[in-house]
């Protein structure tokens, strides 16, 4: 017995020990605990840097919102998908119901919104509500591994929670902000431009409804990667409601009409 315990008494033959496991073995790499889908050939595919007569030119656009003001959070994208000048459909939900008092929204690569977000989803399974600083950082944990091996991601997380409503910006990189107003997408120029001159933080619901529609309108109406609908949430205490969703082929009458 007091041979074995001499043995491991002293750090000398534990370091020997770990030296020779890094011969076996080499350093720790956590990213090759992670399945890699095949970033090179889709980099062959799609590097326009290094190849401008490339097979597949990925060219994302969309206009995604949201704030906060004295009764929640207002969550407002368009609808439109695009695959290079291509307009692929008109229809697209952008906004992903995590969960009952959990939203988040796509900006990016359609499949790596919904699978992440959805995956996070299921990730939030425990019976109790996870705060909104939670679930973001749990959303930036997931997809930080696979930085730089071709996700497209940026994504709003927003909810309602024990301290109240919270909007956290998360992006394919592992970026993660809070704040009270964020816009993301080819039109979120347009937007923010809207956002700027007519948010405030005592509107009432009707007004912050109102500015998100006319933000992701003027947005559409700018932008050739935006269009389709205006789809509405707002994250009230109680959890979120869907307010609506507006053709923006009508709203042109109402706000650009002679």
């Amino acid at each position: 017995m007091d041979s074995f315990v001499n043995r491991f008494r002293g750090t000398t033959e534990l370091w020997a020990n770990e030296a020779n496991m890094f011969d076996d073995f080499g350093p720790y790499d956590a990213v090759k605990e992670f399945s890699q889908p095949p970033v090179e050939f889709l980099k062959e595919c799609t590097d326009e840097k290094s190849d401008s007569e490339c097979r597949i030119k990925f060219e994302h656009g969309t206009t995604t919102l949201a704030f906060k003001f004295q009764g929640g959070i207002i969550v407002a994208t368009d609808s439109r998908a695009s695959a290079g000048s291509y307009i692929a459909s008109q229809t697209v939900k952008k906004v992903i119901e995590i969960n009952p008092y959990l939203l988040g929204t796509m900006a990016g690569g359609a499949a790596d919104c919904q699978f992440w977000e959805r995956e996070l989803g299921r990730r939030c399974r425990n019976k109790e509500r996870i705060s909104v600083a939670a679930a973001s950082k749990l959303l930036a944990n997931m997809v930080y591994p696979y930085k730089g091996m071709g996700l497209s991601m940026g994504t709003m997380v927003t909810g309602w929670d024990k301290t109240g409503p919270n909007l956290f910006y998360v992006d394919s990189d592992g970026s993660r902000f809070k704040g009270d107003m964020f816009s993301v997408g080819s039109g979120s120029t347009f937007a923010y431009g809207v956002l700027d001159s007519g948010l405030d933080y005592e509107l009432s619901t009707n007004d912050a409804i109102e500015l998100s529609r006319r933000s992701i309108y003027h947005a559409t109406y700018r932008d050739a990667a935006s269009g389709g609908y205006v789809r509405i949430y707002h994250v009230k205490e109680q959890g979120w409601e869907f307010i609506g969703l507006f053709d923006v082929g009508n709203l042109h009458w109402e706000y650009n009409g002679l």
